[in-house]
């Protein structure tokens, strides 16, 4: 009898944690479902088609008050830098920059003649007023050519720049420029 009251006990006992186990589980399983619901993201503004076609771009220009060279990002239809990207990119440095604090630094009426890819080198062709710079200040013809390079060389098959003058090499600029010059 008291074999049968021990055996009776457990067996309570065991349908107790068997049935709080199933319960406790599925509780937890139900828990952890609402956590994972998805909910669906909703911006605060539509993004416009005008939106879907520009991208940011970044042009080095000298800034007034350290001379040093400095970013400025630039909203550019995808439309106008898809076709010509180097074109778009030097034409955008020739016409200046947006910011009052950073000043251009390609020398005023320099035109873009072309530009032409060489495996992943990009030769730039300018016109002869590129050369009106103020050469007894060496930082400034340094600025210019990495002002031209940083800002073609964020394109993925850029890696260096050729400058001629005219359609022709010139002693001032013949070398090849990369980041690391």
């Amino acid at each position: 009898m008291k074999n049968k009251k021990i055996i009776i006990i457990f067996t309570i006992l065991l349908l107790v944690v068997l049935i709080g186990g199933y319960f406790g589980i599925k509780y937890v399983k139900e828990k952890q479902e609402e956590k994972t619901i998805v909910e669906e993201y909703t911006p605060q503004e539509e993004i416009s088609e005008d939106q879907l076609r520009q991208t940011i771009v970044s042009l080095y220009f000298q800034s007034k008050d350290t001379k040093e060279l400095v970013p400025e990002a630039r909203l550019v239809d995808i439309k106008e830098i898809i076709n010509d990207p180097c074109d778009k990119l030097i034409n955008l440095l020739i016409e200046g920059p947006k910011n009052e604090k950073q000043e251009r630094i390609i020398p005023e009426n320099t035109k873009l003649l072309k530009t032409y890819m060489e495996g992943d080198c990009v030769t730039v062709d300018l016109s002869a007023e590129f050369l009106n710079y103020d050469k007894t200040d060496e930082k400034i013809k340094d600025n210019m050519i990495k002002s031209i390079v940083n800002t073609l060389t964020q394109l993925t098959e850029v890696n260096s720049v050729k400058i001629l003058i005219d359609g022709n090499p010139n002693e001032e600029f013949n070398e090849v420029y990369d980041n690391k010059n």
